[in-house]
């Protein structure tokens, strides 16, 4: 999967973290963050026992979901994986407004670049020559640039970001330009694998709920988060399996 990108017709699952299908369709970048929104337990990694947990959770609780977890099966959100934090903000702004082949090839070039590793002293020093020959454009350098000044400086504090709640994550994370709170909320769940994660703006989830509880129309944000209260603590689990029942229309 790939990274935030911007409008196109979503059914597939994002992936700020994978490296093939593409993300949904409306990540709302720029949007300020909804008030009580992804209001967080500070969590270590969920393991794969946790999801099952979880699935056997929200199966009881959910009538609705229940039949997509019985359809899809075992939760993906469990192999999300990513080398680290920084080369997966980097892999999140290449995707911008590109198809998954597209950022995956130019991704694969600006890493060519950084023999020693994607870090931000490696990506500070690459002129915008450089990063225009691997097909960047003046928009995205301008975000690098961004991201490699406050990652440095501590700004966006990547080392530590692991002990933050989900609220100050998207804090820290929006801080740089070019990441809204849909990346941010996508590197929560993908990336650190924060299981109450619900993106009540996703075009995905979005159409997701209106089919899946048969809705005349497509419901609000606050819709959304009332029919959600039954997933918690576990949002992002459901939300997985909502991205996965919209694969085949």
């Amino acid at each position: 999967m790939s990274s935030c990108q911007l409008p196109v017709a979503s059914r597939q699952l994002p992936v700020i973290l994978f490296a093939s299908r593409q993300p949904p369709a409306a990540s709302r970048e720029g949007r300020p963050a909804a008030s009580g929104e992804s209001r967080a337990i500070i969590s270590d990694s969920v393991t794969p026992e946790d999801y099952a947990k979880a699935r056997r959770l929200l199966l009881r609780r959910d009538p609705a979901l229940a039949a997509l977890i019985r359809k899809h099966g075992e939760c993906g959100l469990a192999k999300a994986q990513r080398a680290d934090h920084f080369s997966a903000l980097v892999r999140a702004i290449t995707g911008q407004q590109l198809s998954t082949k597209a950022a995956s090839t130019i991704f694969a070039r600006l890493v060519a670049l950084m023999p020693d590793g994607v870090t931000p002293a490696a990506l500070s020093v690459l002129t915008d020559e450089q990063l225009r020959g691997v097909g960047m454009s003046r928009q995205k350098i301008t975000y690098f640039r961004d991201l490699c000044e406050k990652a440095l400086s501590g700004v966006v504090p990547l080392g530590s970001i692991e002990s933050l709640t989900d609220d100050e994550v998207i804090a820290a994370l929006t801080k740089v330009k070019g990441i809204g709170r849909w990346s941010a909320e996508m590197f929560l769940m993908f990336r650190l694998h924060r299981p109450d994660v619900l993106p009540v703006d996703d075009l995905g989830i979005v159409n997701a709920v209106k089919n899946v509880y048969r809705l005349r129309k497509r419901p609000t944000a606050d819709r959304i988060r009332k029919i959600g209260e039954a997933w918690r603590p576990y949002r992002s689990v459901a939300s997985w399996y909502l991205w996965r029942s919209l694969d085949n229309e």
